[in-house]
């Protein structure tokens, strides 16, 4: 079921829109009315993404700009502002890892510090971990800073929802950046949430657990489809015993989006099947 007026007239902007996630997030946003602006590094797959909005039936226009540069934010804002209007709903949605910043084995051996083919702690570099912190932490703050100016200039319910992780709880074996940089992000979005109080505009983030992205297949499943020993840890961890769907997403997102939630702010919703839940017994 879907109610195209639960967001009429709103303008929502989804940096990461193009993604697995972000693109399904953006997809129910404009089925239940909100006029869509889809923010992503590659033009091509933005542009594909609205183009499939629009076909069946939505609004929206997507915008080739990057996270960590503050000028192409700027310069996305006033294409939103010409075409849509000012933001009043913004999903970053934006953040990802990268194997520089990811170990090869879960616990550290003495032994490991001298093979070739293992990644340990002390191996994970500068560069790795700068880029997962930088895309995670400050693609969330850039965005909320040029796309939040917006929201205090307009009234109404306003919305901020941060993308987190499961592992912003307990972190997760192997990718100590990762889930560092999404815990920045719990702190976050608490402080924000507090600084834009006064002025009526809600913070909240959702923290997703296991979902079959580009990223994380070739981690969780073989080329045969079977599962990896990690993805068989997951499910077995998962008290629904599967992974997320994208669209599971959408319930938590649009809740949180309306007026449904208008004194909720300052939270983060898991949305995991029962991960964080689960005791392990």
């Amino acid at each position: 079921m879907f109610n195209k007026d639960l967001l009429k007239d709103k303008v929502a902007v989804i940096t990461g829109g193009s993604g697995v996630l972000g693109s399904a997030i953006s997809k129910a946003l404009a089925l239940h009315g909100a006029k869509v602006a889809i923010i992503g590094t590659n033009e091509a797959t933005v542009v594909k993404v609205a183009e499939e909005i629009n076909i069946s039936g939505g609004q929206a226009i997507g915008f080739s700009a990057n996270v960590l540069d503050k000028d192409s934010l700027i310069e996305a804002r006033s294409e939103v502002r010409k075409k849509l209007g000012k933001c009043s709903i913004l999903i970053n949605a934006a953040g990802g890892n990268h194997p520089n910043g990811t170990t090869s084995k879960e616990y550290f051996e003495a032994g490991d510090k001298v093979r070739k083919d293992i990644k340990t702690f002390f191996d994970l570099d500068y560069e790795g971990i700068s880029f997962v912190f930088n895309l995670n932490f400050l693609g969330t703050v850039l965005p909320s800073q040029v796309f939040g100016e917006d929201m205090t200039d307009t009234e109404g319910d306003r919305v901020i929802i941060n993308v987190s992780s499961v592992s912003s709880f307990n972190p997760l074996t192997k990718v100590s950046a990762y889930s560092a940089a999404k815990a920045s992000i719990n702190n976050f979005t608490q402080w924000l949430a507090v600084h834009f109080s006064q002025e009526r505009i809600r913070v909240n983030a959702i923290a997703p657990g296991f979902f079959l992205t580009k990223q994380n297949k070739t981690l969780l499943t073989e080329d045969n489809g079977e599962l990896t020993e990690r993805g068989r840890t997951i499910i077995s961890q998962t008290p629904m015993h599967r992974f997320g769907n994208p669209e599971d997403l959408n319930g938590a997102v649009l809740w949180l989006c309306s007026e449904a939630s208008t004194f909720v702010t300052g939270i983060v919703l898991p949305v995991d099947g029962g991960f964080t839940a689960f005791s392990g017994v």
